[in-house]
């Protein structure tokens, strides 16, 4: 059976990929081109169609789950601003370093190397922080409440006492230099650019664990810069006949319910199993480039499944872990009291 030309087995896969990688977007702010873009070229797809199909659905996943971080009030516009003329420049930088490297016939060794070390070394981080964390109770709601400064981690309060003018307040009851947060942003920019990444693995973290922003408010905000970056980059690929519908349509009606639950479960789940989750997911999406690279290396094509196999379990254990903590929580929270009878 085919529906618009294309089986309705395929439209249901790719439905149901959207469901999982819309939960992961809502919940970490990142995830979806890393898992979509692999996925569709294992699949059999041209690159630059995987590639488009992959930032078209990004940009539209990333403006469902923000909207639902921002009716949660986890979405500093101000900060968001800022971080998107930062990172604009930084890229612009990033690529022309990766440009250079090309021309020396370096790029692809160097950019595995730094990609695949990155990769690991912030999901160790990141997983290392959280298990040594105290826990402590479920990610307030309220998003403008005055940040507890037990929470915030040690690099983000150094550059938060570099008081250079003009200080900006954020959300958390926060205040930092505005030539620090440009710089941080800067930063994760050049690091994109090089990669030739989204960049959503380095600049949530670097929200945090730079900045000192709460978790929550790091991934929202960190969606809202993919909603203009995700919007850029699947207008040039549409504008070019590269971004294939069929592909992006059902992946989109999946994402709709999984990037609302997602953003919905970070007020949920406490702050230091969102943070072993990112770090769990970045240190298995490391794992799954170093392998794809080694095949790539030595010519053994069933690596490039391997890694497949290993990103998709990786997107499903993290995923189904974000589902039981959510019902967990809301168990735990208990239904509410009855009311004592007239």
């Amino acid at each position: 059976m085919e529906l618009f030309g294309v089986a309705a087995s395929l439209l249901a896969l790719f439905a149901g990929f959207g469901v999982l990688i819309g939960l992961l977007f809502g919940f970490f702010g990142m995830g979806g081109s890393f898992l979509v873009t692999p996925a569709l070229m294992v699949m059999g797809y041209e690159t630059d169609v995987a590639v488009a199909s992959g930032l078209a659905f990004v940009f539209a996943t990333s403006v469902i789950a923000t909207l639902k971080h921002r009716d949660l009030g986890q979405v500093d516009y101000k900060l968001g601003v800022l971080m998107i003329a930062g990172t604009t420049a930084g890229i612009e930088v990033g690529k022309l370093g990766l440009h250079a490297l090309q021309a020396m016939g370096l790029a692809d060794t160097v950019v595995s190397v730094i990609y695949v070390g990155l990769l690991g070394g912030i999901g160790a981080f990141i997983t290392y922080q959280a298990t040594k964390g105290d826990g402590g109770g479920g990610v307030s709601h309220d998003a403008d409440a005055d940040a507890d400064a037990e929470d915030i981690p040690d690099i983000a309060e150094k550059i938060q006492s570099y008081r250079v003018p003009p200080m900006i307040s954020l959300r958390g009851g926060i205040t930092v230099s505005l030539w620090m947060i440009l710089a941080v942003a800067f930063a994760t920019g050049l690091l994109s650019g090089f990669l030739g990444v989204g960049g959503g693995f380095i600049r949530m973290p670097a929200l945090f664990y730079l900045i000192g922003v709460p978790v929550p408010v790091a991934v929202g905000t960190d969606l809202f810069e993919i909603v203009f970056s995700g919007g850029i980059g699947s207008f040039l690929y549409a504008m070019d006949g590269a971004v294939n519908l069929s592909i992006v349509v059902p992946l989109l009606a999946g994402s709709a319910l999984g990037a609302r639950l997602g953003a919905a479960a970070t007020s949920l789940v406490d702050e230091d199993e969102i943070k072993v989750y990112f770090g769990v997911m970045l240190l298995l999406g490391a794992l799954a480039v170093a392998v794809r690279k080694v095949g790539n290396f030595m010519d053994i094509p069933e690596l490039q499944t391997v890694s497949l196999v290993i990103i998709l379990g990786a997107a499903t254990l993290v995923a189904g872990a974000v589902v039981v903590s959510s019902i967990r929580a809301l168990r735990a929270e208990g239904p509410p009291a009855a009311s004592a009878a007239d």
